[in-house]
């Protein structure tokens, strides 16, 4: 890939169209490409790098665009400040008055900025995190979100190994490595193209962050249970709970969304699972959780929330969140916990869980859960993990980030019915 005028004139269309589209991101990208097929995938690579590059550091690059905020300043300083391209190799696109104001953008010192700028927060966020971590952890954490994620895979155990996978993949010409902490985890460098790599096409991997695969490992379903993926979207983590069941018993694929659930179709087909249910439901009150009550082994509740642990992926979010939102998504995270807490028979297992960093979204909603539900107690996500030769210095409650494990942020709270 080369960089010229045509490149950047689609990374300056795209970013103008993300800022004022109500739509998440990705779903703006992905659109945009599907209407401009001409670019190949390292010019498709090329201009999400740059545009999602202005998304995780717009306060700091709009500290550098001397009052004139444009889509098209935004990038400029993007190219010249983050991914240090030079005024020769920028002069296609560059006039002359946007090469002494470049100049005065690269000279601006971070250091001069506020902390809430300089690490590309919004105030309200900044406070959040302020209150929960140190000024030095934050710095780190705040860097951390604000890298590309790796891409991570899971193989699927029934029907490959990680060893034979990762034979293949090193032998298809890509590198990749196992996973720190998931036994079934791979992880590649940089980001190639895998819907037709023939591993993908049968089922043997699926993409799915080393963090989420946790998650499983910590319900720990067993062969013949009855289990529940409570909020099951796509659907990444059932079909993980149904490998590690050898696909015996029977696991449920609960959603509100049809859209989401029709997505998890494709990937049940090439997954090879039998024991796989998925079941659109209107609310967590629905008449079918009822008939349930009691019944099931294991309940999985990944929660709906601000995904404030995910912004490596979507860093739009943390500009489309308010403490607003993230007041209601608390109220619906406790309604939901308490829905799916009713489905666990006792001596059964429930873990909740979600990809926010806010403590509001994870141990308040928990311990209000363990005050108003006396049979459930708590247990330790790492003596779980250590049974399982999962070697994991995080404690009581699972808590995942990416400065720390290299992993989208995550928490976890097992709990168990007596």
């Amino acid at each position: 890939m080369r960089f010229n005028a045509a490149l950047f004139r689609h990374a300056e269309a795209l970013l103008s169209e993300l800022l004022r589209s109500p739509y998440p991101a990705d779903q703006v990208v992905t659109h945009y490409f599907r209407q401009h097929r001409e670019l190949g995938h390292a010019d498709r690579g090329f201009v999400a790098e740059a545009v999602f590059a202005v998304l995780r550091r717009k306060r700091s690059l709009s500290a550098r665009c001397a009052g004139e905020v444009t889509s098209r300043r935004l990038l400029l300083a993007a190219l010249a400040c983050l991914q240090g391209m030079n005024r020769r190799e920028l002069e296609c696109v560059l006039s002359e008055s946007e090469g002494k104001w470049l100049a005065q953008a690269k000279a601006v010192k971070m250091a001069d900025l506020s902390p809430a700028v300089r690490l590309d927060l919004p105030d309200w966020l900044y406070a959040e995190f302020s209150a929960q971590f140190a000024a030095e952890e934050l710095a780190q954490l705040a860097a951390g979100l604000n890298q590309p994620a790796p891409l991570d895979l899971r193989v699927n155990s029934l029907k490959a190994s990680r060893q034979g996978v990762l034979a293949r993949l090193l032998a298809d010409g890509l590198a990749a490595e196992p996973c720190t902490y998931s036994p079934l985890g791979i992880r590649l460098a940089g980001k190639p193209a895998l819907s037709k790599h023939p591993l993908f096409i049968d089922g043997s991997i699926e993409v799915q962050d080393e963090g989420s695969q946790l998650l499983g490992f910590l319900l720990q379903p067993k062969r013949g249970e009855m289990v529940a993926d409570f909020c099951a979207g796509a659907g990444g983590k059932t079909l993980l709970l149904g490998a590690l069941m050898r696909s015996q018993g029977r696991v449920y694929a609960f959603d509100v969304a049809e859209r989401r659930l029709a997505r998890l179709k494709p990937r049940l087909a090439r997954s090879g699972l039998s024991n796989v249910h998925p079941v659109r439901i209107e609310s967590e009150r629905d008449i079918r959780i009822r008939r349930l009550a009691g019944k099931l082994d294991r309940v999985l509740v990944d929660a709906p929330c601000s995904g404030l642990g995910t912004l490596r992926r979507n860093p739009d979010l943390k500009w489309r969140q308010t403490p607003a939102s993230v007041a209601e998504l608390c109220a619906r995270q406790a309604s939901i916990l308490a829905a799916a807490a009713s489905l666990v028979k006792p001596g059964g297992r429930l873990v909740y869980a979600t990809c926010s960093l806010l403590e509001a979204e994870n141990e308040v909603v928990v311990q209000g859960f363990l005050a108003q539900h006396p049979a459930f107690s708590s247990c330790s996500a790492q003596e779980i993990l250590a049974r399982l030769e999962i070697a994991i210095d995080i404690g009581e409650r699972l808590r995942l980030f990416p400065h720390r494990h290299g992993t989208d942020a995550f928490y976890a709270a097992v709990m168990e019915r007596k």
